[in-house]
This record gives C-alpha cells, sequence and structure tokens, in this order.
C-alpha cells in the first residue's frame, strides 16, 4: 500500500474517505426518502376520505400503526441529515459517517415495517379480508428481506477479500 492508499484500494485520506462516504450515504437517503415522503403523504390523507369512518377496529388499528411506522421512518431517515448538521465543525466527519449509516439501516428496517403494514391494511381492504392477505404480505416480506438484505449479505460473503 502506498503512503495514502486505503485497503480499498483508493488513493485517499480518512478525511477524504468520510467525505466520499458521507457524499454516497446522501444520495442513499435522498433515493429512499422520496418514497417514504410519498407513502406517508399519501397515508396522512386516508384519514379525511369518507372510507375511512367505515374502516373497522382493526383496520383502523393498522392504520394508525402504519402512520406511526412512517412517522418514526421519516424520523430516522431525516436524523442522517440533522446528526451531520449538529456535529458539523467538531472533527467528527468518520464518526458521523458511521452513526448516520446506523440510522439510515434503522429507517430502512422501519420503511421496511411501514411498507408491510400498508400491504397489510391495503390489501385486507381490497380483499374484503381475505385469508390470503397474512400469506400475500409474508411473501412480500420475504422478497424485500431477500432484495434488501440477503443479496447484500451473500454478495459480502461470495466476494469480499479473505484478510
Amino acid at each position: 500500500m502506498g503512503p495514502r492508499q486505503t485497503s480499498e484500494g483508493r488513493d485517499e485520506s480518512p478525511e477524504e474517505r468520510a467525505d466520499r462516504r458521507w457524499i454516497e450515504l446522501l444520495q442513499e437517503v435522498r433515493v429512499i426518502q422520496t418514497g417514504v415522503q410519498i407513502l406517508f403523504g399519501f397515508l396522512l390523507t386516508v384519514v379525511f376520505t369518507p372510507r375511512f369512518v367505515t374502516l373497522g377496529t382493526a383496520d383502523k388499528g393498522i392504520y394508525v400503526a402504519t402512520v406511526l411506522l412512517g412517522a418514526a421512518t421519516t424520523g430516522a431517515l431525516l436524523g442522517t441529515v440533522t446528526f451531520h448538521r449538529l456535529v458539523t465543525g467538531h472533527r467528527l466527519k468518520p464518526e458521523t459517517v458511521v452513526w448516520a449509516s446506523r440510522l439510515a439501516l434503522v429507517g430502512v428496517v422501519l420503511l421496511l415495517a411501514t411498507v408491510t403494514s400498508a400491504l397489510l391494511l391495503i390489501l385486507r381492504l381490497a380483499t374484503s379480508h381475505s385469508a390470503a392477505v397474512p400469506w400475500t404480505v409474508g411473501g412480500l416480506i420475504v422478497w424485500f428481506l431477500l432484495c434488501w438484505f440477503g443479496l447484500p449479505a451473500w454478495v459480502l460473503r461470495r466476494y469480499s477479500s479473505k484478510d
């Protein structure tokens, strides 16, 4: 390794690496936050529709849980930016990137819960509480877990260098 070359093979200082990782994280959060904002905005309007008053207790409970999960998802994802803003100028960029990345991962897990809850509610209403709804939602959860966590874990195991 050269004097500035990291174990990743990049010619960058620790500060440059933290800056690059921060920019990458922000791009990832921007992508996911757009979807979260659309979903959360839609959820906030549902309570004002005429159909809402006809929902049963269970469906209203699922709706409330979904809104709360959407709010928690938004909080975690926006927390990445506020975390950075509050510690900027204190020479903590590498630590900021690590903690903001953790918040973003929490946001992704909360998004999984939000989407699951929203799907449960929508499919219950669309299919008149069909017995297949839990199985359908369960299958979609497995799909999300594979796409969001399983495939990246497999790639890490398969292609990471053995140190």
